[in-house]
């Protein structure tokens, strides 16, 4: 255990979009060697859940996957840890979660405010691109999957890992505004940020003008691709060390 100072014991990792619990897999590995308690759950429609993909899943549907997992598991104290579309997940589930949650990790993360969906965040480009995708190749109603050099790996055997287990994803979930994000903005907090990021300007603004000004909040850099959690897990496991220690 790290001498830093007080820290959680729990760790839950939230996977991005099209990928699965499988995704921290690297991470998770590390912290438990060090004697964490490491949950990656699974969200619905994505990953080993694949078979339950139906068009009417949305975010709201990933919003209570993640708080079922701290009811059923009784976790409190918690390091919570999104990375990229879950960063919208647990900013919705957070109005709930907050007294449960030592601190929140944005890895690479999309951070809502009120109201905003992933796409708002996106911007009207890449949303025209997405869903002509989805008209095209995803039967009007989902995400499909892409080669996963998309989000940055270049190490084929990494490249080939990632290839063989991302999944398709409604576009629901995409498309679905958060509702308040107050507890998520006022609580402690990590922002990771990749080089190059995919996370939008204006989202990084909102970073960096709290980090600025607020002590609990964190932002750090990682010099690695998107997909941090495969292409550098060494790296990503310190900062999370980190964030459990403050």
């Amino acid at each position: 255990m790290s001498e830093l100072g007080p820290q959680s014991s729990f760790f839950v990792l939230v996977h991005g979009g099209r990928h699965g619990g499988w995704a921290w897999r690297p991470v998770a590995s590390r912290l438990r060697a060090k004697g964490y308690t490491v949950l990656t759950p699974t969200l619905t429609g994505l990953g080993d859940r694949a078979h339950l993909l139906r068009p009417d899943i949305g975010l709201d549907t990933h919003i209570e996957d993640l708080v079922a997992t701290f009811e059923y598991e009784d976790l409190d104290d918690v390091v919570l840890v999104s990375h990229s579309y879950a960063g919208v997940v647990v900013a919705g589930a957070m109005e709930r979660l907050a007294p449960r949650v030592r601190t929140v990790v944005s890895l690479d993360a999309r951070m809502p405010i009120d109201g905003e969906s992933l796409i708002d965040l996106a911007g009207p480009e890449y949303a025209d691109v997405l869903m002509e995708t989805v008209r095209r190749d995803g039967e009007g109603w989902y995400v499909p999957v892409s080669d996963s050099s998309y989000w940055g790996l270049t190490d084929p055997e990494q490249i080939a890992w990632v290839n063989a287990k991302i999944t398709p994803q409604p576009i629901k979930t995409y498309q679905d505004s958060v509702g308040s994000t107050k507890q998520f903005w006022s609580h402690p907090g990590m922002f990771i940020e990749c080089n190059p990021s995919v996370t939008g300007e204006i989202e990084l603004e909102r970073v960096r003008a709290r980090a600025a000004k607020d002590s609990r909040f964190h932002h750090r850099y990682l010099d690695t691709c998107h997909d941090a959690m495969v292409s550098d897990p060494d790296g990503v496991t310190t900062l999370l060390l980190e964030a459990a220690a403050q």
